[in-house]
């Protein structure tokens, strides 16, 4: 691969991801009670937005990327105008704030913007990963350290906020007290009220400026053109990377998905009230969960001589593992180092299993349905696993709620317990053909 085209792929990963993760963390809270003021029903339309998307992704417009239209012109496109309404939503609450404050009577127009934003970029995470595969000679190898990319996109668009939103006229100056309590008065001195809703706001902005950047760069990004069907039997991609469910190992890979991927947004429903629960301060939870993510460079970076030395098998075993090992320390051991510590298992949980899954598809399904075969399961990773785990990891918690108080040792076995039958499943009926696997794509 060409130096040139693998500083193209990593900025394309890293604008990706940056413009996730800039508005994502900020709005847990964000539209609810003590600042946009949405009802639950409201709050609900918001939230649900992005895995329907997901699932709409799969029938149009990855297809569309397939069959139609080249990934990078699609990119760009899909970038503009997603770029655009995420800047609205952002103007419109910067407005607000600025104002009485009172979001409740423009509800659809913040609606309609997200709803918009979440539509045309759901689809691009599948076109970034069939782009970079489209360009890179070895996947197993080259695909980790592109992907890492889009690692470091999402902690450079999600840390400064940090920052950026705390009350600097209530905390020392820098260098007049000891830097770690410096830190934690940062980390923790946070923005409130309308300031801190306004300065919120900026996030929902940066992440519209971002996606309209990488909308004008996907035009610089190796032509990666569609692959018409040669005939009216493959001409709808996502079909066609449907019927490859008929084959056994793929099957199972598709039902384990699912559960890894409910598991896995399980992990963030739970995180932020237990590690406050057992002793890690408010104020430091963020960064703690950010273990993980600087976790996942490091394991990005070796996925490549993972695969090479442990196979697909156990390579996902072990990401599906690290749930439940993950869960078990936080059930068994609640110690908020211990709490925060475990975390690093978060890049094993991610890189060993959905990144693994993206290479194995891209090698065994055939290349004129690359994005919909993305589409497919990330149809489970970012829709259908996180509606699920949105109506079942609260109800699991009100059967171990009494007086307001979690028995987290018994709850947090229930998403252990769910990762291990996972693996458990792949251990006994998981078994890919070794090699490319284009002749295993069912077009007899």
């Amino acid at each position: 691969m060409q130096r040139s085209v693998f500083i193209k792929l990593c900025v394309m990963m890293f604008l990706e991801f940056f413009i996730w993760g800039a508005w994502l963390p900020s709005s847990f809270g964000f539209f609810g009670d003590g600042a946009l003021g949405f009802n639950e029903w409201q709050r609900f339309g918001l939230n649900i937005a992005f895995p329907v998307s997901a699932i709409i992704a799969m029938f149009f417009g990855n297809q569309f990327v397939d069959r139609n239209f080249s990934a990078e012109k699609f990119l760009a496109l899909s970038h503009f105008i997603g770029g655009l309404a995420m800047l609205g939503f952002g103007a419109l609450a910067w407005k607000t704030f600025q104002g009485n404050g009172n979001a409740s009577g423009n509800y659809w127009i913040y609606f309609a913007c997200m709803a918009v934003h979440c539509f045309f970029f759901v689809p691009t995470i599948s076109v970034t990963n069939a782009i970079a595969f489209a360009n890179i000679k070895d996947p197993q190898k080259d695909f980790g350290p592109v992907r890492l990319w889009g690692t470091i996109g999402w902690i450079a668009a999600s840390w400064p906020f940090i920052f950026i939103l705390a009350d600097w006229a209530k905390i020392p100056a820098f260098g007049s007290v000891d830097f770690v309590k410096w830190l934690g008065a940062a980390l923790g001195t946070s923005l409130s009220g309308t300031a801190l809703n306004q300065g919120k706001s900026w996030a929902f902005i940066t992440a519209g400026i971002a996606s309209i950047l990488l909308a004008a760069f996907s035009l610089t990004l190796p032509h990666t053109p569609p692959k018409p069907a040669t005939d009216e039997k493959h001409s709808l991609a996502w079909l066609e990377a449907m019927r490859l469910l008929k084959h056994p190992f793929l099957l199972v890979l598709f039902f384990v998905t699912f559960i890894d991927a409910t598991v896995h947004d399980g992990f963030f429903y739970f995180a932020f009230t237990y590690l406050e629960k057992v002793g890690v301060p408010s104020n430091w939870i963020q960064p703690a969960m950010s273990v993980g993510q600087l976790a996942e460079i490091g394991t990005m970076a070796f996925l490549g001589l993972v695969l090479k030395n442990l196979g697909w098998r156990w390579t996902m075993i072990l990401g599906i593992l690290g749930h439940t090992v993950r869960f078990g320390v936080w059930a068994f051991v609640p110690n908020p180092y211990c709490a925060v510590a475990v975390n690093i298992l978060h890049g094993i949980c991610y890189a060993f299993f959905f990144a693994t899954l993206y290479i194995l598809v891209d090698e065994v399904f055939p290349k004129d349905a690359r994005t919909s075969a993305q589409g497919l399961f990330n149809f489970l990773i970012l829709g259908l696993g996180p509606i699920a785990a949105r109506y079942l990891w609260p109800a699991i918690e009100k059967v171990y709620t009494a007086d307001k108080v979690v028995d987290y040792r018994t709850l947090l076995l229930y998403p252990a317990g769910a990762g291990l039958l996972a693996a458990i499943l792949l251990l006994l009926f998981f078994h890919p053909p070794k090699g490319k696997l284009e002749h295993a794509t069912g077009d007899e």
